[in-house]
């Protein structure tokens, strides 16, 4: 019987140094460290999206495949690599813990309902959703005068680029078939631009903040407060400019209109990712 050849990782947090990290000046920057906490709650879910993914491309062997030979694995490793540094900055953290107080939250709210209605418009959702966590890290390593975080974070972006690459590939291939217009391929973006920053991020940093301040557990307001604070930390960092051009190229507009979109959908974007 014929087997698929094992995928080789384009790296492995097993090969970063990390006894390189100034523990003293990470610990300083708690704000990061509880962002990156999140995050990795987020990337260590991902396998329950692979598989509803998967049963949603069920009868395409080349998507099928490659979300579970290459996509997932490598955001798995994004998960691991974000809980490596954690665990070596904050070792009194209980990250399996709060994982697990996450995970029993965070996947009850995934399910076929958030899909797109086909393939095609689905894949779209898929490039907004890479397009945020590219950008997102980029800001990261921007905010980090850690050169080890600097690695893992260049690494996972470029892993987040490569896969909205595939993504827009296998969305090319699949509007083909469906002949959606720009304008529903428009609204499938918007609408997953407009819910980028939805419960996933706030239920993973609220089970952050539970853990490591125990004593705010209940208290509304100064996790509102600490999650301001995560918010803005990045902020000046985000590029929007980036994220418009990632989200225009499944449009596919001429290049005389794309000005004219340009800048509403610039707008759109800073209102999302940088309010």
């Amino acid at each position: 019987m014929q087997t698929e050849p094992l995928h080789i990782m384009p790296w492995r947090i097993e090969e970063i140094d990390l006894n390189r990290i100034d523990r003293q000046r990470a610990v300083a920057n708690e704000d990061l460290l509880l962002l990156l906490c999140a995050a990795s709650f987020i990337e260590s879910g991902s396998d329950l999206y692979t598989s509803n993914l998967s049963i949603f491309f069920n009868g395409d062997p080349e998507v099928s495949t490659w979300l579970n030979t290459e996509w997932e694995p490598e955001e798995l490793q994004h998960g691991r690599a974000l809980k490596a540094y954690i665990a070596h900055v904050w070792p009194e953290f209980d990250w399996d813990g709060a994982f697990e107080r996450f995970f029993a939250e965070y996947s009850q709210t995934c399910s076929f309902e958030d899909f797109e209605k086909t393939r095609a418009l689905e894949l779209v959702a898929r490039c907004v959703v890479e397009t945020g966590t590219a950008t997102l890290y980029r800001a990261i390593g921007e905010s980090s005068d850690d050169p080890v975080l600097k690695e893992i974070t260049d690494n996972i972006r470029s892993d987040e680029v490569r896969h909205y690459k595939h993504f827009l590939k296998y969305f090319r291939k699949y509007n083909e078939i469906e002949g959606n217009g720009r304008l529903a391929v428009l609204g499938a973006l918007l609408r997953r631009v407009k819910e980028i920053r939805n419960e996933d991020s706030e239920i993973a940093l609220r089970h952050v903040l539970a853990v490591r301040y125990p004593e705010h557990a209940d208290d509304l307001a100064y996790n509102r407060a600490r999650t301001a604070r995560v918010n803005a930390l990045v902020r000046r960092n985000l590029s929007a400019d980036m994220c418009v051009k990632m989200l225009l190229k499944p449009l596919d507009l001429p290049a005389k209109i794309q000005p004219g979109v340009h800048y509403p959908l610039t707008k759109i974007t800073q209102h999302v990712f940088f309010r």
